[in-house]
């Protein structure tokens, strides 16, 4: 593995780039809300498909990887739930705390595990996707379910959503692909393929954008445990639970990477849809994102 430091400081750069131009406003209130559909809908998901309709999964210890990430979620999805009169949240609030904990910033996850171990790298991260985002999409509308903040017509529109989600969608195509045979024939391969490469950058310029630092104002034991629970405990879990499963050093650092990531933008939308807490989750998501930046290097160079 190269430079835990050189292969993560260009993507941190590229985040604080969007912050800068997000602080800016440029180049205008309207372009980067429309930027960030085209990454999710278009951009990302054909970076999925090319990288899953293509790849030798054979190198990826799928089940271990799939226990390591699910069980660390399961663990400490279930940890907040039994906490949760402790903390003394509103439902809304402690909805935003709990996707604080559980979801993960797939932009970051995918562009560090490529710095850091390069194709391979891309292939775990994608599985790796593949595995997290139904099971972490369905645990985080369950809970605004579970805490009551979900009106009946909320949850019938929030099934479809879950049913068209552009990265679940890319992945079973890519999945499906990829066991036919057919791949990404002709022209197919290289027009999906450069499609993709643009998404990471911008995606990763797109995360610093919608940072709201007026947010970092709000700190409170919500905030702290979320933050607690995302960035040391379930980093923590998983290296241990890594090792103990003996998982090779790419699926190792893959699922680490992963666990210590910030939790995801677009948690922010799902919490103003249904009735979560939004100003908590935009507090929540900046400090995550600023603080992995000193938090990420730390756990993947305990590893080298």
């Amino acid at each position: 593995m190269g430079s835990i430091t050189g292969a993560l400081g260009p993507l941190f750069l590229l985040i604080l780039l969007g912050a800068a131009i997000g602080y800016g406003r440029w180049p205008n209130a309207t372009f980067w809300p429309q930027m960030e559909r085209l990454i999710y809908f278009v951009l990302f998901p054909a970076m999925l498909v090319s990288t899953l309709a293509t790849a030798d999964v054979s190198q990826v210890p799928v089940g271990r990887l799939a226990l390591v990430l699910l069980g660390a979620m399961g663990l400490f999805g279930l940890g907040l739930w039994h906490f949760r009169a402790w903390l003394g949240l509103s439902p809304a609030a402690f909805t935003s705390v709990f996707q604080g904990a559980v979801r993960f910033n797939t932009y970051v996850g995918v562009a560090g595990a490529a710095a850091l171990h390069g194709s391979l790298g891309a292939t775990t991260a994608a599985v790796a996707v593949a595995i997290m985002v139904p099971v972490v999409n369905v645990m985080c509308v369950a809970s605004f379910v579970a805490a009551g903040t979900l009106g009946r017509a909320s949850m019938g529109q929030s099934a479809i959503a879950l049913a068209k989600n552009p990265l679940i969608l890319a992945c079973l195509a890519g999945i499906a692909l990829n066991l036919t045979g057919i791949g990404l024939p002709g022209w197919s391969q290289d027009t999906v393929e450069l499609l993709g490469r643009a998404a990471l950058p911008l995606g990763l310029v797109a995360v610093g954008v919608a940072l709201r630092p007026s947010a970092l104002l709000r700190f409170d034991r919500g905030v702290m445990a979320t933050n607690s629970v995302k960035l040391l405990l379930m980093p923590a879990f998983v290296l241990l639970l890594s090792w103990s499963l003996g998982l090779d050093a790419v699926s190792r650092d893959v699922a680490l990477l992963f666990a210590a990531l910030p939790t995801a933008t677009s948690a922010y939308i799902l919490a103003r849809q249904l009735g979560g807490d939004a100003e908590m989750m935009a507090a929540i998501i900046t400090g995550q994102t600023l603080l992995a930046m000193l938090t990420l290097p730390f756990w993947l160079k305990l590893v080298v």
